[in-house]
């Protein structure tokens, strides 16, 4: 029992003002490490303060006092047995558990690029032998009229048509990509046969489109159109297919990390934290194609040089096959 409080809150105010000042810096600056010496005073801290705050509760007055102890010792308690690492530490982990992934399930993504690939050699036969049967498989108006015409329009052209609407026009290429990407993925629900549709009708609409310029003679105007935002999003819609063929491999029984797993849901369990890395990790290529075709890809030369246009986007195919290849590598 205190006898005399204000005294010995005098005495002992000096040590709580110092651990106050020590948990002070240590929550400004995460990142801080303390050295031995520094870690044994804040233990030493912590328990003369543990110890005052049981002496105070023998006496019924300064309730504040007792307040101010108890969020002390609380703070100090939560430092010293702190377990989690840093912010930014675990920001670089989310980041780097992307390409770990990608390459753990490298085969999926095979099988969704050779999908692609038979799609585009589908798109490209139909028109060379059809020319009139871009009406179906193109989905979209601006691509009817016959590549000279619209790429003459194009160069011509004296107002800037995006302008006031870049931001939404962004917007809404993000929005309708990632639906895209999220849907080849959950389609693996499907035990892979709509990831496949999907991937499938997608490099149909790709092999059509580079059908009809090439061989109209416009195949510089395509490079430069379709790369500064396809060298992103293309491999985007890949990664969806990819995570859709992992989770149909995780439903069926298929692939190394699941076969050995006897339960279905042990099986999905195994494989969600990958799914996640991969999908998150297309999202946010995606938020950056969406920049770039609003910003880059939708002006051509003479406003941007299609060799400049070109070179940007093969820089950026460069740096992600460059991250995902060796980024979080031990």
């Amino acid at each position: 029992m205190i006898i005399d409080l204000p005294r010995f809150a005098a005495a002992e105010r000096v040590y709580w003002d110092e651990l106050h000042g020590l948990l002070k810096r240590l929550e400004e600056d995460p990142e801080h490490r303390l050295q031995l010496p520094e870690i044994e005073r804040l233990h030493y801290l912590y328990e003369r303060c543990s110890s005052d705050l049981s002496k105070l509760d023998t006496f019924s007055t300064e309730p504040q006092l007792r307040a101010f102890l108890e969020s002390l010792v609380s703070r100090a308690y939560a430092e010293i047995h702190e377990t989690r690492a840093p912010l930014q530490i675990r920001a670089k982990s989310v980041a780097l558990a992307f390409p770990r992934a990608f390459r753990r399930h490298l085969r999926a993504f095979q099988l969704s690029v050779a999908v692609t690939l038979a799609g585009i050699a589908f798109g490209w036969f139909a028109i060379t032998s059809d020319p009139q049967s871009k009406a179906v498989l193109l989905p979209f108006q601006h691509l009817m009229v016959s590549p000279a015409e619209r790429v003459a329009e194009e160069e011509r052209a004296k107002v800037d048509r995006m302008k006031g609407v870049k931001a939404t026009f962004s917007a809404d290429l993000m929005t309708h990509n990632i639906q895209v990407t999220v849907l080849t993925m959950a389609l693996g629900m499907t035990w892979g046969v709509g990831t496949l549709i999907m991937l499938f009708y997608n490099g149909v609409i790709l092999g059509a489109v580079s059908a009809d310029y090439i061989l109209g003679g416009q195949g510089v105007f395509l490079a430069g159109w379709l790369l500064p935002h396809g060298s992103i999003e293309i491999p985007s819609i890949l990664l969806g297919g990819q995570a859709g063929f992992i989770l149909a491999g995780a439903l069926i029984g298929w692939g190394g990390r699941t076969a050995c797993v006897t339960t279905r849901a042990e099986r999905l369990r195994a494989v969600s934290h990958d799914l996640f890395a991969i999908v998150a990790g297309a999202g946010c290529m995606l938020v950056w194609a969406g920049i770039v075709e609003s910003f880059v890809s939708q002006y051509h030369q003479p406003v941007l040089p299609y060799s400049l246009k070109i070179a940007f986007g093969s820089c950026e195919l460069a740096a992600l096959i460059f991250f995902l290849t060796w980024a979080g590598r031990e």
